[in-house]
């Protein structure tokens, strides 16, 4: 095997993309890097389907329930680690295999990421009291004066990206549309990634999304939520954001029946799989393909290996 590889699997919620890379790391001296962007999240485990503790003592597992969910999580923080912890596996000899289904963070760890400063957090502090006081539109509205291009694209409605786009004004003086027209930074130029890609069909996607969120139920994720939700955290937040949060919140304050909540929750999970197969299918340039769930396929760690 040559010197600096990286598996990534990738593949859209429900298609067995942990235990392909479990398996692999089990039969190639691997260790499993999380690029899922909301298994970065504690006390969630459920909602987010992160590793249980027996998977974990089979391999090492990184970069999963690292922040509080009062955090808001950047990729640009998760890079940082992601490309700390690959290079640490590598010293000791180990393969790195990024799993996840979160198509920025793939491509950023892949392809590179654009130069933009994060805001100090005296900026970010500021910019987050004008957008609760005066609300996502007015901050919209201000963006639009600062940054059109920026503003054009993003909906009024949107707290993270439009607040994320202000604060990029505010910390550099130049808008966030600007910065993205400068050439891409690779974090780990020395990396030579090797990409598994699962794209399964929407027939068996959608049943096993549904199959997904019965198991959330059954494992306890309505005791999650309503500790997630005791918290009165800001509903902004990605952790307050993830699937199967706003759908069981609401059953939690009344606002509907458990089965309704139920039948929602599987509605957005098989939506939000839909649009990350699309992407995957797409924009993700694979060298080895799946074209069906994964659940300990025979011959595929062959397959992986001659790809290395």
């Amino acid at each position: 095997m040559q010197e600096n590889r990286v598996i990534v699997v990738a593949g859209p919620t429900a298609s067995g993309k942990s235990g392909l890379a479990l398996d692999l790391a089990a039969a190639l001296n691997g260790e499993v890097v999380n690029a899922d962007s909301m298994q970065v999240y504690k006390d969630m485990p459920i909602i987010t389907a992160c590793p249980g503790r027996e998977d974990r003592a089979k391999v090492p597992h990184h970069l999963y329930e690292i922040y509080d969910p009062s955090v808001n999580g950047t990729v640009v923080d998760w890079l940082e680690r992601a490309v700390f912890k690959i290079r640490e596996i590598w010293a000791r000899g180990g393969l790195p295999i990024a799993v996840g289904g979160t198509g920025m963070y793939i491509d950023n760890l892949i392809n590179g990421t654009t130069p933009i400063p994060e805001a100090d957090a005296a900026i970010r502090r500021e910019v987050r009291l004008m957008q609760q006081r005066e609300g996502t539109p007015a901050l919209h509205e201000k963006l639009g004066k600062a940054d059109a291009e920026t503003a054009a694209r993003l909906s009024p409605n949107d707290t993270t990206r439009v607040t994320r786009a202000y604060e990029v004004w505010m910390q550099t003086g130049l808008p966030l549309s600007e910065w993205h027209k400068k050439p891409m930074v690779k974090k780990i130029p020395e990396a030579r990634f090797k990409v598994v890609k699962i794209c399964p069909q929407t027939v068996e996607l959608d049943a096993r999304c549904y199959r997904r969120f019965d198991e959330m139920i059954q494992a306890g994720a309505e005791d999650e939520v309503r500790r997630l939700l005791s918290r009165n955290l800001p509903e902004n937040l990605p952790a307050m954001k993830a699937l199967g949060v706003p759908e069981i919140g609401a059953y939690v304050r009344g606002e509907c029946s458990l089965s309704e909540a139920v039948e929602l929750g599987k509605l957005h999970t098989r939506q939000y799989a839909k649009r990350q197969r699309t992407w995957f299918a797409n924009k993700l340039r694979a060298d080895l393909r799946l074209d069906e769930c994964y659940a300990g396929r025979k011959n595929l760690i062959n397959d992986v290996k001659k790809i290395l």
